[in-house]
């Protein structure tokens, strides 16, 4: 059986670039990360052209957006501990220029996004809202989240995990919605 020649990054690419630079700008609410996990997206297709066995821009496209989901979930699964360590070191990532930020920023449609956001964090409930504030934006860990709100930390995760995908499902419509139109 003759196996099937690498796949072509280019089309892929020149099809999907802009879409997945927004898809992550939405997700992570900053311009330069989006852009590093943009690269990385596009890096670990190049990388892994061998073993997509698809067939069709679909196909491809599913692909990508997998590759692009696991970026993003490493991203926030080891992203506070990538930060701390940056820091530490002195180190700074590539700096966007203030146009290319705002751009970006504009083309991901943040503002509204913010406001949408804010709206969605309002449906979900007292506990769960609190407990995504203290777990995401202010970065405890689950034990200290569970500390903080006199619970167990199982209940910290389920409250979580709900309230992300709840949130997660909202960004995912509006993302679906912006590319059908």
């Amino acid at each position: 059986m003759a196996s099937q020649p690498p796949l072509d990054i280019e089309p892929l690419y020149e099809r999907h670039a802009e879409n997945l630079l927004v898809f992550f700008t939405r997700r992570t609410f900053d311009p330069e990360l989006a852009t590093d996990l943009w690269a990385e997206t596009f890096a670990q297709a190049l990388a892994g052209r061998r073993q997509f066995r698809g067939h069709g821009p679909e196909a491809e496209a599913a692909w990508l957006y997998r590759i692009a989901h696991r970026q993003l979930a490493g991203y926030w699964r080891k992203g506070g501990v990538e930060r701390r360590r940056q820091q530490k070191l002195q180190l700074e990532r590539p700096v966007l220029s203030d146009e290319a930020g705002v751009a970006l920023m504009r083309r991901a449609g943040l503002d509204e996004l913010r406001g949408e956001l804010a709206r969605a964090l309002a449906t979900l409930s007292p506990d769960t809202r609190q407990a995504i504030e203290l777990r995401v934006v202010q970065e405890l860990s689950y034990p200290e989240v569970a500390a903080h709100l006199n619970t167990s930390e199982q209940n910290v995760r389920a409250r979580v995990s709900r309230g992300l995908k709840a949130l997660g499902a909202l960004l995912d419509q509006d993302l679906a919605m912006e590319v059908a139109s």
